[in-house]
Formats: structure tokens, sequence, C-alpha cells
């Protein structure tokens, strides 16, 4: 994040942290981190080139009461540019414990520090490089590795004057595997950069004030500059992004809208190896090399998207939230759509492709988890009303096979996020092969829902729970509308067409019946939390019911099921019941 007006350390501290618990009811072990401008000095200046880095395990709750500890920085020391980081991630590497946790360091002057979002797959053999140089590890993850590389950069540089957004492309270009990062350092004071590849990144913009520019134009590399830095030449209205007057304006990076809503509705959504720099208050995004079919710049986008919908309210958790949001959030995916009086269907985002749908030769769902339940539960309903074979495929086993893939198939992305990993390489995989692509998101503006040839939103709103709930039933409504609409000029289909989407129209009636009973189940749960396994049995319909319900059991419970048979999971049941 990135502050261009005057802030004392301590409101740094509180705004940096305001995103982080939305995020952190996804991670079952998690420790969180804080760096900030500053030291014990009384004048900006002589804290500028100082960095102070805040970590704790457990909740944001838990690193506030840090912060408010330190007795080695002035929380009330003013900036006039300001700018800190923070984050929550799950220990993908090493013990959830403050040493592990982001950002990480350099080294023991903070000279960089960087926080990560993903997951780097060469990093043992960028330690073992970085430690024959006589770099030391204090952490198990495969972020310091990031961290140190950048430092490594610097301190081999040809040049003093090297820039910031230089050293990062330089790193990048080292990386494999997938990461959102963003950086700050002590030698570039106010600066911050950032940038993707295969993780989601945006940027907040808020300003009080008109901006210099809604489209932000990309900028490569200059052939004459022999050094292989970013030309930087043009800071004006045509390459960057300020506001008029030099006013004061804020930039938030994040890799979810829903932690920068409370700050602002304006963002820029990163596509993979963007390079975003904000110096001096001004934003550019870079790329190392130009590549066809590169769009020219990155707009300025508004969400629609407002602060309840992720605010937990009178509920106990954000899944009980999102599990009683379902009769309106079924309704959210069909509204505009169906309309039930003439029994018609229409996706916006499909009905200059229908035609070309309808003439394919097979249909394959590709995604993952409860994604790849929601194809699965559909499968049926689909085969049966469009008439083509449906194959329904998780991500990752689909890539490991190199499933045969042809130009007259239709291939569907299914995924809340619309960045899971194994998803959105599927994705790119299927393009390559010149078959049709639809992406099932709720995501406006992720990867997927960008790089598909159409697509439908399911309109669910942001889901922060641990498992997925009104995704889950959006997708199914979704995939059943499409169905629905394949089959709308055959005579043959009419009857179960209209028996369907009266079934549809009944839908939120009967999901608020079942919320009804919540005192009923809450009675079932505590009497089943205590068992050592439960059994899930269906087939059919209800066979990817019994998928979705061991998958929760699995997200909010540590025992693993057994999987006897095809249509039976045994869940072993342990641990203390949460609503």
């Amino acid at each position: 994040m990135y502050l261009g007006t005057t802030n004392p350390a301590r409101g740094m501290c509180v705004c940096v942290c305001v995103g982080l618990p939305v995020v952190l009811p996804r991670l079952p072990s998690c420790v969180v981190g804080v760096g900030i401008d500053g030291g014990n000095e009384k004048d900006w200046e002589a804290n500028a080139g100082k960095i102070t880095l805040i970590k704790k395990k457990g909740k944001v709750k838990a690193l506030d009461e840090e912060v408010n500890k330190q007795q080695d920085i002035d929380l009330d020391i003013e900036f006039d540019v300001h700018l800190g980081i923070a984050h929550t991630r799950w220990a993908t590497h090493g013990e959830p414990n403050p040493v592990n946790s982001h950002p990480q360091r350099s080294d023991k002057n903070n000279e960089f520090i960087v926080i990560h979002n993903g997951i780097i797959t060469n990093y043992k053999d960028l330690k073992k490089f970085l430690e024959s140089k006589g770099y030391e590890f204090e952490s198990e993850t495969d972020t310091e590795t990031i961290a140190k590389l950048v430092k490594y950069m610097y301190d081999n540089c040809e040049s003093d004057d090297i820039s910031f957004t230089t050293l990062v492309e330089r790193v990048i270009q080292q990386l494999e595997g997938a990461f959102a990062l963003v950086f700050k350092s002590v030698h570039y004071p106010g600066q911050a950069v950032g940038t993707r590849r295969g993780s989601p990144l945006l940027i907040g913009v808020r300003s009080e004030h008109k901006l210099s520019t809604d489209h932000i134009p990309i900028l490569y590399r200059t052939g004459k500059d022999k050094k292989g830095t970013c030309s930087l030449s043009r800071m004006d209205s045509t390459t960057c992004l300020f506001p008029v007057e030099e006013k004061a304006v804020e930039y938030y990076f994040a890799s979810d809208a829903s932690a920068v809503i409370e700050h602002t509705n304006r963002v820029i959504f990163l596509e993979d190896d963007d390079v975003a720099a904000v110096v001096e208050g001004r934003l550019s995004i870079h790329r190392i090399k130009r590549t066809a079919g590169d769009h020219p710049g990155r707009a300025v986008q508004t969400l629609q998207m407002e602060l309840q919908q992720i605010m937990k309210g009178n509920f106990s958790s954000f899944m009980q939230k999102e599990i009683f949001e379902q009769p309106e959030s079924v309704v959210n995916t069909m509204r505009g759509r169906v309309n039930f009086d003439d029994y018609t269907v229409n996706l916006g985002g499909l009905k200059d492709h229908i035609k070309e749908i309808q003439r394919c030769r097979r249909l394959i769902l590709i995604a993952c988890g409860t994604s790849y339940h929601a194809g699965v539960a559909t499968r049926q309903v689909l085969e049966e009303l469009t008439e083509l074979p449906v194959m329904v495929e998780l991500a990752s086993d689909f890539l490991d096979r190199n499933t045969p893939v042809f130009r007259d198939d239709v291939c569907f992305f299914i995924s809340q996020s619309g960045e899971t990993a194994d998803t959105l390489m599927a994705l790119r995989y299927c393009k390559e092969r010149g078959a049709l692509t639809v992406g099932i998101t709720n995501t406006v503006g992720s990867s997927i829902s960008r790089e598909t040839d159409c697509g439908v939103h399911i309109n669910a709103g942001p889901e922060i729970g641990v498992a997925s709930t009104k995704a889950y039933t959006s997708q199914f409504v979704s995939l059943v509308m499409f169905a629905l609409m394949m089959c709308d000029d055959r005579i043959s289909m009419q009857e179960r067409r209209k028996e369907i989407m009266r079934g549809l129209k009944l839908l939120p009636g009967s999901i608020k019946e079942v919320l009804s009973m919540d005192d009923e189940i809450q009675k079932l749960a505590t009497e089943l939390y205590q068992q050592k396994s439960v059994l899930i049995m269906g087939r059919g319909y209800h066979y990817a019911t019994c998928l979705e319900g061991a998958l929760v059991s699995i997200l909010l419970n540590p025992q693993p099921p057994h999987q006897l048979g095809r249509e039976t999971l045994l869940v072993p049941w342990g641990g203390e019941y949460s609503g």
C-alpha cells in the first residue's frame, strides 16, 4: 500500500491491516506481519531510510496489540509519503511462526522487504546459489529467496542509478512458479513495486481529486537502453496515473478486491508479468517485452461491490453468513437472465457464441474442488438437454494426462475466484489447441474471465468463508441456465424445460425452508461431531452432494475421509464443531 498523504505511522499500521481479516477466515494456521517506514527519529527524512518489521502469530488483533507494544518506533511521526505492506500467509513452507511470516527481508538491516502470494518452485536452486555467495537465510520460506535475490541484484548492479523497477524485472526473470509480489526498500524510500505471474494482484486507487487518466499505457524497454532498464523518460499524463495538480493519492496493492473496498472501488487489474511501480505518487505499468496479443494498457475499473458484503454482521462466521445468503444469491444469479413468464433464458455473455456451442462435438467442464463438484452435479442435466457428450475433468488430472482437445470442443472453466492455478493452466492448454473457451466465475476482472472467449458471471457476491457455499449453488444454477438456453428451440424438450424452470422459480423458497431448520440441524451437528466417522452416501444427482459434503467436512475438520467406493465416502469426524 502506498500513501501520498500526510499520515502518522500509527494510521498506516491501521490502514494496511484493515484488509487482512477478510483473508484470515480461509487460513487455518497463519501468521501476520507488517513492514512500515520509520524508527525513533523525530522527522520524516531521518525515518525514510529505515524499515520496521512487526510480526505475530495468530489473528490481526494480535498483530495490532504487538504494534502498540513497540518501543523502537515512534508511531506518531507524520510522513508526507508513506508506504506500508502487510500480509497473512498460510504456512506453505515451514512452521507458522514469526520468522516464517511475511514480509520477508533481505538482511538484518531490512534493505529490501517483500510480501508474496504463491509458490516459487525453483527456490531451492536459487537458495543454493545465494548461499554460495555468502547470503545467510533465517527462515524456511521460499519468499526469503526473493528478498535476498533482489539484494544480490542491487549489490551487483552495473550502475548506481538503477531503478527499483529494473531490479524487480531482473528478479522475476529468475523465478519459476506462481507469485504476486510487492516490494519495499530503504534504497528507494516512498516507492512501491508490485508484479504478478499466476497469482492475482490488483491496485486500488483513491483520491478526492480528478485523476490524470483512466487508462494507463504499458511501458516497454526502449531499444536504446543498453542496460536493460525500463524507460521512465515520459512521466506525464500519457504514461502514468496521478491526480491532477499533484494532489494527494493513495494506492492499495491487494490480491483480492474485498481487501480494498473499504477504501476505494476504483481498481486496476494487473496481468501476468506486469510490473507496477509507484514513484513520487505516480503509478506506471511496465513489461519486459512485447508479445503478440498484448493489450496496450490497463483500465481503471469501478467495482460493483458494497462494504456490507464483506462484513460478518450478526453472524458468528463468514461461512454461516454466506449459507444464509443463498436465497438471495441464487436470485441474483438468475436476475435479468430467466423470464419465468415466457420460459426464456438469456445469458448475455454467451449469446454471441451460442450457435457455435450448439454445433460443437462435446462439452468439457474443467475445474477443481467445489467447482469440479458443481460440474459433476450438472453433468446429467447438461447431457439430457444438450444431447451432447459431457466430460467433467479435474484440472490437475486433465493436465497430467495431456488430454486430447480439438477445435470443435467447447471447454468450460469453473472457478469462484477465477484464479485457480490448475484451472487457469488448463484454460491456456485448451486455447493453444483451438477450442472455444467459456468461463464460469464469481470475480469480475479475474484471469479466467479475461482469458476465456466468453462466459457467465455467477453474481453470488464475495465469498470469504473457508468452505464454498453460495458460490456452489450459484455455479449449479448458472450451468443449468446454460443447458436451458442450449435447448431453447427444441420442441421435444419444451415440457422438460418448463419443469426445470418451475423448479428454479421455487428454489429460493426451498432454500429458505431448509434454513428455517437451523436449530434442528445444530442439534444434529452436536451429536454427529462426537462420532469417529460419518458415511455420506448418494447416487445420481446426489453423488456430487456427497463429494461436496465430504470436501466441506475436510476443510472444517482435521481428519481426512476415506472413499469406500464411487458413491460412498467415509468421513472421520473429530474436533470441535463450528457452525
